[in-house]
């Protein structure tokens, strides 16, 4: 097997010894609250890494565009939710991809979208109802009149089979430490809960209840009354989801390689090769830090501590470091953990899987949408 530091870079590191590991702390939650794990595939695109989130075998999964719900129908898996209100548009293209599977799960927030399945006809869709929580970007009010309104029409339809109720407590993402993540966890869990029992009482079954986010799943006390959670970034981790108390560094799984252009010690800076193309722009947990940077930098062989420095500023190929200490030397490698493991993971067709100094192999995203 090649070493890692005879990559060509900027190459996209997948740590196998951490990623096996967060795997195993996820599945084990799941199992000791008794509810099934559903993961988000979106966080890594990769049949290879799903693979391993069920033992090697293929599972429930969610995804976020119907080109990874073709691309993991496609090598085996079964039973899919996209987690996405679903364009109008792309009813054929996802009715064409439920004839091929067991189960496509798809998402209703407006009324208008089940009147399109309605006119539409044909085989019914499996659906939820997608509920706001709190995060405010998709879903209904749960404590809204118009929210039982449209569970009652779901489940009445012909055009839909009526799944449950699923939501997404992404403003955890706006957490500072574990305490406040563990209130929005409580909120997320305790309003899907509460819903699922004014539903029960208008006459609505409520096959599931699913949430989940790697933040609040990562500070959660209990799961009583939820039947399904569906965390993503938890297999990579990344410096926003360590900043906000969701893991340590150490379990951060993906970083980029790249190496050392130009050396600058008058200023302390340095510049490598890993710019918003390999990086992404995210500018990480800016809430906490507004100096908080676009990566961190570390010598590949050393591990987290010391850190080299801090990405202050990206070009499209370039990334300007702020060293922490001597600057590196001119064709040095470098590792660089991402803000945001999902998106900088998405601009690579190929991650390489390590562990240790070596390399064992290669994991392939899909791509599109």
């Amino acid at each position: 097997m090649p070493a890692v530091l005879d990559l060509p870079g900027p190459a996209a590191l997948v740590d196998l010894d951490r990623l096996e590991r967060n795997i195993r702390r996820m599945s084990d939650l799941a199992d000791r609250n008794g509810v099934r794990l559903r993961p988000h595939v979106k966080t890594h695109k990769s049949v290879e890494i799903a693979r391993l989130q069920f033992g090697g075998e293929t599972g429930p999964v969610t995804v976020s565009t119907l080109s990874e719900a073709e691309h993991f129908a496609q090598a085996g898996f079964q039973d899919i939710t996209y987690a996405v209100p679903l364009d109008p548009a792309m009813l054929d293209r996802a009715a064409a991809l439920a004839e091929r599977i067991d189960s496509l799960n798809l998402l209703i927030d407006h009324p208008d979208l089940l009147e399109a399945m309605e006119r539409r006809g044909g085989r019914p869709l499996r659906c939820f109802l997608k509920v706001d929580c709190g995060y405010h970007r998709a879903g209904v009010d749960p404590d809204s009149t118009t929210a039982l309104d449209l569970a009652r029409r779901i489940a009445a339809s012909s055009a839909t089979g009526f799944e449950g109720i699923l939501t997404h407590a992404g403003h955890a993402y706006r957490c500072r430490n574990r305490t406040e993540t563990l209130e929005v966890a409580g909120e997320e869990r305790d309003a899907m809960v509460r819903f699922a029992g004014k539903l029960l009482e208008a006459g609505i079954p409520v096959p599931e209840i699913s949430i989940g986010s790697t933040p609040t799943l990562s500070a959660v006390d209990h799961l009583c009354g939820v039947t399904e959670i569906r965390p993503g970034n938890y297999v990579f981790f990344d410096r926003f989801q360590a900043a906000i108390g969701s893991c340590e560094p150490a379990d951060i799984a993906f970083s980029v390689l790249g190496s050392v252009i130009g050396v600058y010690p008058d200023r302390s800076e340095f510049l490598i090769n890993t710019g918003a193309m390999a990086l992404s722009r995210d500018p990480g947990a800016d809430h906490l830090d507004p100096g908080f940077g676009f990566g961190e930098v570390f010598d590949p062989e050393q591990g987290e501590r010391p850190a080299l420095g801090i990405v202050t500023s990206l070009s499209q190929e370039h990334a300007v470091v702020r060293a922490d200490g001597a600057t590196p030397t001119l064709g040095a490698r470098v590792r660089v953990t991402p803000n945001h493991s999902c998106l900088t993971a998405g601009l690579f067709d190929r991650y390489y899987a390590v562990r240790g100094t070596r390399v064992e192999g290669s994991m392939f995203p899909c791509r599109g949408w």
